[in-house]
């Protein structure tokens, strides 16, 4: 009987692992990237990062959105969609981005040469 206790322990134990694990597999590693990036201030960049990757936001100026990949501390942007429109006085830099790498609340950005275009603080919104 006892023998037949240690098994069911063990299976239990087994299945709590098992559980556990699939539970990390649905936590985002990007957890450091997902979020509110940037200021919506009128003319400020932005961008709201998901954990899928997704992203969306402005450079100020023009809309900008797209579906990246979130490796840990960075993502790398991909094919960024924006909205054409021409606005006076703003730097459209967060359109150029490649990757953005997170340090603490600042995230930097960098264009397809790996020059910093840019950094964005992590937003309380």
């Amino acid at each position: 009987m006892q023998q037949q206790h240690r098994r069911t322990v063990r299976a239990a134990a087994a299945l709590a692992v098992v559980l556990l694990l699939a539970g990390c597999a649905g936590t985002p590693s990007g957890a450091k990237v997902v979020g509110m990036w940037g200021s919506t201030a009128s003319g400020q960049p932005n961008l709201n990062i998901e954990n899928d990757g997704t992203f969306s936001g402005s450079d100020g100026c023009n809309r900008l959105s797209g579906q990246g990949q979130i490796d840990g501390n960075e993502i790398t942007f991909g094919s960024i969609a924006s909205t054409m429109m021409a606005c006076e006085g703003v730097d459209e830099w967060l359109g150029k981005a490649a990757t953005g790498n997170v340090s603490g609340d600042t995230m930097t950005v960098l264009d397809e040469s790996g020059k910093t275009i840019g950094t964005l603080p992590r937003s309380g919104s």
